[in-house]
C-alpha cells in the first residue's frame, strides 16, 4: 500500500521517535537527516525503520510535511536550514510543503520564525505548534497521545492526507494567529516544569537539612498528588535538563512579552532556567542519556547529586 504522505522529522529524539513510530504504524513514510547526530540516534532510526536521507535538500524534496522537534535553542537554526535547502531545489515542489514548528519556544520566537519563511520561502506553509504531554506510545492495541495545538493561517484540511494526519497526531488548530500555540505550550510548561524546579530546590534543601524523609512524609499525608508529580518530574528530568534551560528562558519571554510580567533577567522563569542550568552543567545528572540511565532514578539520588554539585560550586567560589 502506498504511504499516505511523507513526513520529515527533525530531529529523532524521544518525542520525534514516538511520533515517527506512530506515523509509520498509520502508513506514513517518515524521513530524517542524521547529519551531525549521535550514534544513539543512528541506532534508533535504524531500529524504527525511519528512512535516513543524506541532505536537507533531499529531505525537503521528499517531504509533504516537516515537523521541527528540536531543543528550543536550535529552533531558528533548524528553520534556516530548511529555507536554505528549499531554495536549492532544482525544480519547484508540485504541492505545498507544510513546516510545523513544534518546539518549546515563546510566541515572539515563533513569529520570528514565521517571518523567516514569509520573506525567504513564502510558498512553504508555516504553522506554529507545541507538544503537551509525553511521546506517543503503544499500549497493547491503543496509542497514548500527547496534545498538539497548532495555530496559523494555513489549514491542514487542504493538505495531502491532512485531516488524517491531524486526527492521527491529535492535532488541534486553536486559532489563526502565529504564537497562540507556542504560548499555550509555554503556559502549560510553566506549571509542570516550573513545579519540578521548585521541587529540586525544596527537596535538595531538605536533604541538606537532614529532613527530606520528613518532608516526603508530610507531603504523602497532605499533598499526595503533588508528591507523585514531584517524584515523576524529578526522576524524568536529568536527561532533559540541558534543553529545558532555553525553554525556561523562552517561557520567561512569553510571560514578559505576552503577559506583561517583569522583563528578561528579572522574572521567575529566568531563575528557573538557572536551576536547570545548574543541574545540566554542575552535576553528574547532566551526563545522563535517555537510553542509558545511571543516576537520578530516585528522588533521593537526584537531590543527592544536585547537593553535591552545589557544594563543589560553593567550594570553588570560596
Amino acid at each position: 500500500m502506498a504511504p499516505l504522505a511523507t513526513v520529515g522529522i527533525l530531529s529523532i529524539g524521544d518525542m520525534g521517535m514516538g511520533i515517527a513510530k506512530l506515523l509509520i504504524a498509520r502508513n506514513y513514510r517518515v524521513v530524517t537527516n542524521l547529519e551531525g547526530r549521535s550514534q544513539d540516534t543512528h541506532t534508533r532510526v535504524q531500529k524504527a525503520s525511519i528512512e535516513a536521507l543524506l541532505t536537507d535538500t533531499s529531505l525537503v524534496s521528499a517531504s509533504d510535511y516537516i515537523l521541527s522537534i528540536v531543543p528550543p535553542r536550535d529552533a531558528l537554526a533548524t528553520a534556516k536550514r530548511i529555507t536554505t535547502a528549499f531554495k536549492t531545489l532544482p525544480t519547484p515542489k508540485p504541492k505545498p510543503l507544510y513546516y510545523i514548528d513544534l518546539n518549546a519556544i515563546s510566541p515572539g520566537t515563533a513569529r520570528s520564525i514565521a517571518a523567516l519563511f514569509t520573506t525567504q520561502t513564502p510558498t512553504i506553509n508555516f504553522l506554529d505548534g507545541g507538544i503537551i504531554g509525553s511521546p506517543p506510545s503503544l499500549k497493547e492495541t491503543t496509542w497514548s497521545l500527547p496534545s498538539i495545538p497548532i495555530s496559523g493561517s494555513h489549514s491542514l484540511a487542504s493538505a495531502i492526507s491532512g485531516t488524517h494526519l491531524q486526527e492521527s497526531l491529535n492535532i488541534k488548530h486553536i486559532g489563526p494567529e502565529v504564537g497562540s500555540a507556542s504560548g499555550l505550550k509555554c503556559c502549560f510548561a510553566s506549571t509542570a516544569k516550573g513545579f519540578t524546579a521548585l521541587c529540586i530546590q525544596s527537596f535538595t534543601t531538605a536533604q541538606s537539612l537532614g529532613v527530606l524523609p520528613n518532608l516526603l512524609e508530610e507531603m504523602e499525608a497532605r499533598l499526595p498528588n503533588q508528591l507523585k508529580s514531584a517524584q515523576r518530574g524529578l526522576t524524568a528530568m536529568p536527561p532533559k535538563a540541558y534543553r529545558w534551560v532555553k525553554e525556561m528562558e523562552e517561557i520567561a519571554m512569553c510571560h514578559s512579552d505576552e503577559g506583561g510580567f517583569e522583563g528578561e533577567g528579572k522574572g521567575i522563569f529566568d531563575a528557573v532556567a538557572e536551576v536547570y542550568r545548574s543541574v545540566a552543567d554542575e552535576t553528574v545528572l547532566g551526563e545522563e542519556k535517555t537510553e542509558r540511565r545511571k543516576r537520578g532514578l530516585t528522588v533521593e539520588d537526584v537531590v543527592g547529586c544536585v547537593g553535591e554539585g552545589l557544594m563543589k560550586k560553593r567550594k570553588k567560589v570560596e
